[in-house]
This record gives structure tokens, sequence and C-alpha cells, in this order.
């Protein structure tokens, strides 16, 4: 009997000792620990019960000594999701994306309900999403990408009217959108429900979404029914992807619609008109045309005229019907079988759609296919490289790709027949700028020649059509190769040997632009999308100079006329890049938000930044949206509070003997981003500093 009390007594104590020592949101998370399998790096080991609270735990960030987020993507973590989100009363950012967690949708953390941001791409949920979605009133961001999702969306979903990033692509989710969708959230940046089975009408009210950036993209789904010309309203740069669906009729040409090439429409064999090469009949090129009325005559032939008339109108009625029938089964067929279906979560148009792209030429509407031919006739083609072996004509009848837009022109890879390829950015909206200037500024940026700046080639110049023809670098961007993108199916982080290798390039070849070039130029728009990398992973800096080409209003062009002559100071070409408008831009100075002459310590902040962003594998653009602190301010923070291991991307923890590098590297980045731009180092300085560490290999 005493040996039983003792015992029970043992149990009793330390059971109030377990309890004691972490509070209650802790308790919460190891609750979440022990439903999961950390199956890779154990990164969540030191989630102990014996600490006070977890906001030293791996992927915890606390404010106020309140769990407020929880992040641990691309972790291996495997199993169904248990949180006791109630708990955690602060909980305003959740990120579980890349991991094997599977199961229904989490209804506890529907508790959660100051959350943020949740973001659940990339794992094996499956099921419906639950309609209580709408407790979640601030949820801002909602990605549930790349999961076996099915059903229709909730209908109450329209009711989270803070939402601003909505992607839900590679999933199963069928029945149609609410047709309030475009009314009520109305804050949508980001919608993507490609890679599903949607259906019905796309919804007019989509029209709404003037705040939308980068794409709306409803492509691989089964909508049907006349594409909405309210579409058209939206942002003069979002791209629209309607690729492989079931709509019908004649595209609409207006606004954003007519920005967007023939790749945005196929797969929709009853689309037609331009910038498809399949034309529309000629009612439904011109509904608005009522049939002329027939002639007049006696009765008898009236009556004969008019029958056989509704014969042949019957008949070839009749014929369009069948035709239309048989091909909308078809491609219904086609769809599920074979034609938009490449896996599970994949799913891809035919080979002679995915080809149609490769005829895009640089004018996307096909009634200015003519009219470019024509202008382009009448343009200056200036090659600015001994190494350019073609011409204008040759540019023009090469394969075109589309590669990006943004608001200094459309970018394309262009492929000629013998292999060469280029990139050429065609400047938006033509206009009417004057020859001296931008063969000024053109010819100014032409001479920079460096391994690690990408070289302007060659340049067409015309009243209507201005190309700049650059180096093609192969291997993508460096935010990519950081961060990965949606719909990749294998992703490999760059080891700490490639970062220091991007780092240090980079580094010199803005030491370049600022102390060796022609002018002490200033880059002005430095950020990882425009780091493009090439063979070895050999850094090269875009987008130099472009700023100044970069007009939004007209009042504010110069004139029409031609003149001789040299750019006036404050001349829009001159090379001094203007200040992005672009809100929330995280690699932007502090200071660089007044309106004063740029420096070159604005580009020496935007290269901390990235250096910061490559040592933590963190998005600067995430941590604004979801922490309320940028990238830097919460480095900074954690430097001063948290061992450097915490900073650093997990993926370069395993690299221990290389974390006094990453630690030097942190330092230098640190001292590019104060405050105080006088306090800033020089660029020269900095790759001196990066030069000294280790010997590129």
């Amino acid at each position: 009997m005493v040996l039983q009390f003792a015992s029970l007594l043992f149990f009793i104590v330390h059971y109030i000792a377990f309890v004691g020592s972490v509070n209650d949101e802790g308790l919460a998370l190891l609750s979440f620990k022990q439903s999961i399998e950390d199956s890779t790096a154990h990164y969540i080991d030191n989630w102990n019960s014996s600490d006070a609270n977890p906001c030293s735990w791996h992927g915890v960030m606390c404010r106020e000594e309140k769990v407020f987020s929880l992040s641990l993507p691309n972790k291996g973590l495997a199993g169904n999701l248990q949180l006791d989100a109630g708990k955690l009363v602060a909980l305003s950012h959740v990120d579980l994306r890349n991991n094997h967690l599977s199961g229904s949708f989490p209804v506890e953390l529907f508790d959660a309900t100051e959350l943020k941001s949740l973001i659940l791409s990339g794992n094996s949920f499956s099921g419906p999403v639950p309609e209580e979605i709408v407790n979640l009133k601030y949820l801002q961001t909602l990605d549930l990408s790349q999961n076996s999702f099915n059903a229709s969306l909730p209908s109450s979903l329209i009711q989270c009217k803070r939402l601003k990033n909505l992607v839900v692509s590679r999933n199963s989710f069928t029945g149609s959108l609410p047709d309030a969708l475009g009314t009520n959230l109305i804050r949508l940046r980001t919608l993507n429900l490609s890679h599903n089975s949607f259906s019905g009408l796309i919804p007019a009210s989509l029209g709404n979404l003037s705040s939308l950036q980068g794409a709306l993209d409803l492509s691989h789904n089964l909508f049907n029914g006349p594409i909405p010309a309210s579409l058209g309203n939206l942002p003069k740069l979002v791209y629209i992807s309607l690729t492989c669906n079931n709509l019908s009729g004649a595209i609409p040409q207006n606004g954003a619609l007519m920005n967007v090439g023939p790749a945005a429409f196929i797969g929709n064999p009853l689309l037609c008109g331009p910038p498809l090469k399949t034309r529309c009949p000629s009612a439904a090129s011109h509904p608005n045309i009522e049939p002329e009325p027939l002639a007049v005559g006696d009765s008898s032939g009236k009556r004969r005229g008019g029958k056989w008339c509704w014969i042949v109108i019957a008949t070839v009625a009749g014929t369009v019907v069948g035709i239309c029938l048989v091909s909308v089964s078809f491609c219904y067929w086609y769809k599920k079988s074979y034609g938009c279906k490449e896996s599970k979560r994949t799913q891809g148009c035919s080979f002679e759609e995915k080809s149609m792209v490769r005829k895009e030429m640089f004018c996307f509407r096909t009634d200015d296919l003519e009219s470019l031919s024509e202008t382009m006739e009448q343009c200056t083609f200036v090659p600015l490289d001994s190494k350019v072996s073609f011409d204008l004509e040759q540019l023009l009848k090469a394969s075109a790709f589309l590669v990006g837009k943004s608001s200094i022109g459309i970018v394309y890879k262009v492929v000629f027949e013998k292999g060469l390829t280029v990139a050429v950015r065609r400047l938006e909206d033509g206009g009417s700028q004057r020859f001296r200037e931008f063969q000024t500024a053109v010819e100014a940026i032409g001479k920079i020649r460096h391994p690690n700046i990408v070289s302007l080639l060659a340049y067409c110049w015309g009243i209507n059509e201005k190309l700049l023809i650059y180096d093609y670098v192969p291997n993508g961007d460096l935010a990519t190769v950081i961060h990965g993108r949606t719909g990749m199916t294998y992703f490999k982080p760059l080891s700490w040997s490639a970062r220091l290798k991007i780092m240090k390039g980079l580094a010199k070849g803005l030491a370049f632009l600022h102390e060796c070039s022609p002018k002490r130029y200033v880059h002005g728009n430095l950020k990882t999308r425009n780091i493009l990398l090439g063979e070895n992973v050999e850094p090269r800096i875009s987008d130099f100079g472009l700023n100044c080409f970069a007009y939004t209003s007209k009042e504010s062009l110069p004139g029409e006329q031609m003149t001789n002559g040299t750019p006036q100071e404050g001349s829009p070409y001159a090379l001094t890049p203007t200040h992005s408008s672009t809100p929330g831009s995280c690699y932007e100075a502090p200071e660089s938000s007044k309106l004063i002459k740029p420096s070159q310590k604005w580009d020496v902040y935007s290269f901390g930044v990235i250096l910061l962003e490559m040592i933590s594998g963190k998005s600067p653009m995430m941590h604004v949206s979801l922490s309320g602190m940028d990238l830097v301010q919460w480095i900074q923070l954690s430097f001063e509070v948290k061992p450097p291991s915490e900073v650093l991307d997990p993926f370069l923890t395993r690299e221990s003997d290389k974390e006094h590098e990453m630690v030097a590297v942190l330092k230098i980045a640190l001292a590019c981003v104060h405050a105080s731009p006088d306090k800033r180092p020089s660029m020269k300085n900095a790759s001196d500093n990066l030069g000294r560490l280790v010997p590129l290999t």
C-alpha cells in the first residue's frame, strides 16, 4: 500500500512539474509535435517541455511572448495535422508548405481567429474545405495549392473580405465559382485557380479586381461559355491565362485582354478572333450588327424566299449546333482522358497547343501583325556588339516565347533558326520619344561590359516600336533558385559555396557599375528577380538603366518632334533611375521614399537585403506581409537575441563547418542595410570583404 501511494505521489509530482514548466501555448505546440513525424532533419527536436515558453523553439516566432508565427516549410513533416490553435491567441501566420502532411482540412485552425496567413501548399491534404473558414475574418493569404482538396470552394469564402492572396491551384476542386467572387474579394492581389475541375461560366465580377497583380490564372479547368468582356477592366499589367478550358465565342477586344497573346487562350477549340488565327463567323465577330431585312417583293416570292431562307438557316444552324456539340463532347472527353491531364496533380495542353507559343510574334494582336512589319520596316536597327550576326528581318522571323511583363515592357526569349538565342524587351507603349535622347541613353548602357552584367547587344527604334536586344541568360533568376516557384516538383537548395559565388559575382558587378563604368551609375532597382544566373551559377545583373524608360503618364512624355542634340538635365533618358512607386518593395533603401536624387548607397542597401535573403532563405516580401516587420528588422532583432543558426537557412545548417563564413557574410549584409546611408560601406569595400573569405571555386 505504501509502495502504491509512493508511486502515485511520484507520478503526480512529475505531472505537475511537466505542466508547470511550459505554458499553454507550449502545450498546444507539443501536441502538434506528437501528431506528426519529423522525418528528415529532426528540426523540431528542440521543442521541449522543460522550457518556460516556446519562443526559442525552431520555427516559432513570438511577439511580447505570444506565439504569432509557426513557420515550418520544407521540413519533411508527415502525418495528420492536429493543433489546438485556440490556445495560440495571437497566432497570425501558419506556413507548413512543402511537407508530407495528410488528412482532411485541419479544422482546429479555425480557432485561431487572429490568423492572417495560412499556407498549406505542397502537402497531401484531401476532402472539402469546410464552410467554417469564414471564422478567419482577418485572413489575408490562403494558399492551398498542390494538395488533393476536392468538392466546391466553400460558399462562405467570399465573406473573408480581407483576402489579398488566394491560391488553390493543382487540386481537384469542382463546381462553379460564386458570382460575387470579384465583388466581395475586391482586395485580391493574387488569384490562381488553375489545374482543377472548376466548371460553369467565368463570373463577370472578376473584372472588378482592380488590385490584382501578376496574373489571373484560370487555366486547365472546365469553364465554359464566353469570356466576360469585363476581364478587360483588370489592370493593364495583369496577365490573364485561360488555357485549356471549354470557352467559346469571340475573344473580347478590350483593355487587359488585348495585352495577352494566343498562348493565353489555347486549348479552347471554340474560341475565335484575335489573337488566335481562327476567324469568327461575321455574326459572332460583329454581335451588334443586325441582319439586313429581306427586300420587299411580291407576296408569293416573299413567302417562297422566306421559306427557303428559313430552311437554309435551319439546316446551317443544325449543322453548326451538331458540330459544336460534338466538339464540346470531344473536348470534354479529351480533357478527362488525355488532353489536359498529365498526372494526378499536373495538367497540360497537347503538344500541338504548346507548340503554338513558339509562333507568338512580338505583337500580340493579329490585327497588328501587318502593321508591325510596316512600322518595323521604318525602324532603325543598331547593333552595339561585334558578335551581333543578325538583322531586323531575321529577328522578326525568329520564334518568340513570352518570358515576362513589367511596367517597362514585355520580355521575350527569341530563338533563331540556327539556335542563337537572345532576350528581347519590347518597351511598353511605343510612344513618341525623340530618337537622339533614346539613342544617347541606350548606347550608354550598351557600352557597359562586365562578366556579371547582362550585355545590351542591339536596339531598334521607331515612332511606334522600341526593342532592346540582350544576351540571353539561360538558368532563370535568383529569386526562383532561392525560393522555388509554385508548381515545381523538385527543388534543390543552393549549397553555401554556390551562394557565396553568387554573392561575390553580384558584388563585383555592382562595384564595376559604381566605380569603373564610363559614369558612376546607380542601378536603382536591384532585387533577386533582376539577378539572372548563367553557366555554373554565375550571376548577371539585368534591368540596369531601364527605369528611365518607365512611363505611365502621357503628360510626362517628351515632345513628338525629332531633335538633334543631347539630353537636357532632367531628361527622362538620362541614366538616373527613378524611385519605384511599387508599394511594399523591401529591397529599397529607407531614404528612397523621399524625393531626393538616387545614390549608390541605395544599391548597397538592396545588395544587403539580397545577402540576407540568401543567408536566411526567407522572402523579404513574405516577412513584410506576415510578420509586420521586414526581413532586415527581423534579422537585426534575431541576431541580437538568438544564435546564428536561428537566422540561417535550415538547409545551410548542415554545413556547420562553414558557419563562421556565413556569420561573416551576415555581418557584411547588416552593415550594408544600416539605416544611415553614410554608415553603409561602398560596393567596392563590400566586394573586397567578401573576396577575403575564400577563393571562388
